[in-house]
């Protein structure tokens, strides 16, 4: 569900250091991605700073020790199949390849090609954080079980006291590099959270968590309204411009 450019920007030698590693190549599994982090430095020391980063994907390695299987057979055990996520994976079947819907060839803004991740085949890298297929319908169901406190029409895959603190704000005073984060945001356990209403520009209650995904989707739920919204896009050129306008356009019809 969520993706990002994860390595990182300028030429720092961190981030040299990353593209000689080819950190985030599709063709590496999850085992060899922590192998390839592991010797690298660190962009920044422990608490001076949050920076968006590839921890997600580690945990995703992780989760591959533990559980003995890959990533994407290990969602499928305990979260896709329980919750009926029938057309998720990070792949799409041959049988069902024309239901996908593709980017346009050029970003009409810009006039640069529009290169998303191959999902016609399975792919080597199983990302932890990023890279999954979905529809809209299977997304809402995920959304939900997060609104529903863990729970979704009795299949119940994580506590209430789990789920709050996922989407509870880490960060407190740790300053937050570059924008990627709004005004009176936090980040949690894979999401960004509204910590005030007032501050960001865009409307939204405090408590509020999401995130977005490089191709051009976005996503929050705001348990104080009781709502949840995806937006599903394959244009990532826009992707910021829908991170404003779509959390508008939903209050505005409250």
């Amino acid at each position: 569900f969520l993706a990002g450019d994860l390595v990182p920007d300028g030429a720092t030698p961190v981030a040299q250091a990353y593209r000689v590693a080819r950190i985030g190549s599709r063709q590496h599994s999850n085992q060899q991605l922590a192998q390839n982090l592991g010797p690298l430095p660190l962009l920044r020391d422990p608490g001076t700073a949050w920076e968006y980063s590839r921890a997600t994907d580690v945990l995703g390695a992780v989760l591959e020790v533990i559980e003995g299987q890959p990533l994407g057979a290990v969602l499928q055990r305990l979260i896709l199949e329980p919750l009926g996520m029938d057309d998720t994976g990070f792949s799409v079947p041959e049988a069902q390849q024309h239901r996908l819907a593709e980017p346009l060839a050029k970003d009409p803004t810009t006039g640069t090609a529009v290169n998303l991740i191959d999902v016609s085949r399975p792919p080597a890298f199983e990302s932890g954080g990023g890279g999954l297929v979905s529809t809209a319908g299977d997304y809402a169901r995920f959304l939900q079980l997060m609104l529903g406190g863990g729970e979704r029409e009795g299949v119940r895959l994580v506590s209430r006291a789990t789920l709050a603190f996922m989407t509870a704000d880490h960060l407190g005073s740790i300053p937050v590099a570059g924008d990627i984060l709004p005004p009176g945001h936090g980040f949690g356990l894979g999401v960004s959270v509204r910590r005030e209403t007032g501050l960001a520009a865009r409307p939204g209650s405090a408590g509020q968590y999401g995130w977005s995904g490089l191709g051009g989707t976005v996503f929050f739920v705001d348990p104080a309204e009781d709502l949840f919204a995806v937006l599903l896009t394959q244009a990532p050129g826009l992707l910021n411009h829908w991170i404003e306008l779509y959390p508008a356009l939903v209050y505005a019809a409250l």
